[in-house]
């Protein structure tokens, strides 16, 4: 009998044993190299949002006005992805890899000498550009040097250093932001993206483009179903996560009328959660990959439910719902792995929207959560909308799985 839960057939043949071998660098060293790269994405990506009213107050605007950087970094990143992804399309992956850690490095030093607000907030817009076409391309690189069957895996490793920046990178640059000055967090980026260009280049493949390499082939994603429906999930299902990680500090410090002290270990709980659920995820999705989204979406639904009565009693069961609920942190790795086995010609497009849709997730999980608590509601409210968009995501990828099988792909 056939198992409905069953992986899809992957389209492309995985790559053997000497295949790997005769790529020169061991598996791991090209992963650590692409994952320094994740570490400062990360860094900036969050670091931003913790230095808002440090940037705020030395540009002249409220903070309110300030949040418009963060919100053009998203859009940077949500247009950048699928722009670049196709744009370098004949370029060989190390070689786009490299340019894309280079621009990232440029714009984040111009962040860092922004002399205006309107200025800044155009540096931020175009250091978004390259995050979501380096993630993807990582995601592919990074696949390609193990086999199939340690796909997930290799790809929750990249990300491992977009969740340790949530642990530590956005901490540290807290801490040195408030002994030199909120600048010094945009710098610290820009070297390790020079960090990140050096180490792709001293260890990445030196596999060439395919030859058959174009962007219209890339473009052919936006006509394959199970891409844009993959793609659909995540932006809706990992919108939970965001509609409750936006607004911890606000239910520390004002639900719970707790210290900045106390806000920095929840958001540490939270990070430990993403870096342990992330591995342990990818783990169980190198088994069963359809049954492994399912979990996250379910349990991370039940959590997310359960976060208000958490909330209520108090900072520890609070911090333990938080780490719990980073189970949806799982998700990303699960729904790029997928991507690479439905996307056919067009990986590299395939794979960056990916983290498009993460950056989508990032705007729907907060705005909604603000809706309910603009009506009146307190911030744990949040919980539920989480849960909502969690399950929404659960019940999208059934469908996805549904059509799936009704189309031939499993």
């Amino acid at each position: 009998m056939t198992d409905h839960l069953a992986d899809p057939k992957p389209l492309s043949p995985a790559p053997t044993l000497s295949d790997i071998a005769s790529r020169g660098p061991s598996a791991g060293a090209v992963i650590a190299a692409l994952s320094i790269g994740a570490f400062a994405i990360g860094t900036t990506e969050f670091a931003a949002m913790a230095l808002l009213p440090n940037f705020a107050s030395d540009l002249g605007v409220t903070e309110a006005r300030a949040a418009d950087a963060i919100s053009a970094y998203a859009l940077g990143v949500v247009i950048g992805a699928p722009l670049l992804a196709v744009a370098g399309a004949k370029l060989a992956k190390r070689t786009l890899l490299i340019w894309l850690m280079l621009a990232f490095a440029v714009f984040n030093t111009i962040s860092a000498m922004a002399p205006s607000f309107g200025l800044f907030v155009a540096a931020r817009f175009l250091s978004g550009l390259p995050h979501g076409a380096y993630f993807g391309v990582a995601a592919l690189v990074a696949a390609g040097v193990v086999p199939r069957h340690k796909r997930a895996t290799a790809v929750a490793r990249v990300f491992l250093g977009l969740t340790i920046a949530t642990t530590i990178g956005v901490p540290a640059a807290s801490l040195l932001s408030s002994a030199i000055g909120w600048r010094s967090g945009f710098v610290i980026v820009g070297f390790l993206a020079l960090a990140t260009a050096a180490a792709v280049a001293w260890k990445a493949p030196r596999t060439r483009a395919a030859p058959d390499a174009n962007p219209l082939r890339e473009l052919g994603a936006l006509r394959n179903r199970q891409v844009l429906l993959t793609v659909l999930t995540g932006a809706v299902g990992f919108g939970g996560f965001f509609a409750v990680y936006t607004y911890i500090a606000s239910m520390v410090k004002t639900t719970l009328g707790g210290t900045e002290s106390q806000v920095a270990l929840v958001l540490i709980a939270a990070g430990l959660g993403m870096t342990l659920f992330n591995l342990l995820m990818a783990y169980f999705a190198d088994r069963n990959l359809n049954r492994t989204a399912f979990a996250a979406f379910g349990l991370g639904a039940v959590v997310l439910l359960c976060l208000p009565t958490a909330v209520s009693g108090g900072l520890v069961t609070m911090a333990l719902a938080v780490f719990l609920m980073a189970v949806l942190g799982g998700v990303s790795t699960v729904m790029q792995t997928r991507l690479m086995n439905v996307a056919g010609d067009a990986q590299q497009l395939a794979a960056s929207l990916h983290h498009a849709a993460f950056n989508v997730a990032n705007a729907l999980g907060p705005f909604l959560a603000a809706r309910f608590v603009a009506a009146g509601h307190d911030f744990p409210v949040a919980g539920y909308v989480g849960a909502a968009l969690s399950a929404f995501g659960f019940v999208l990828y059934a469908v996805t799985l549904w059509d799936a099988r009704r189309s031939g792909y499993e």
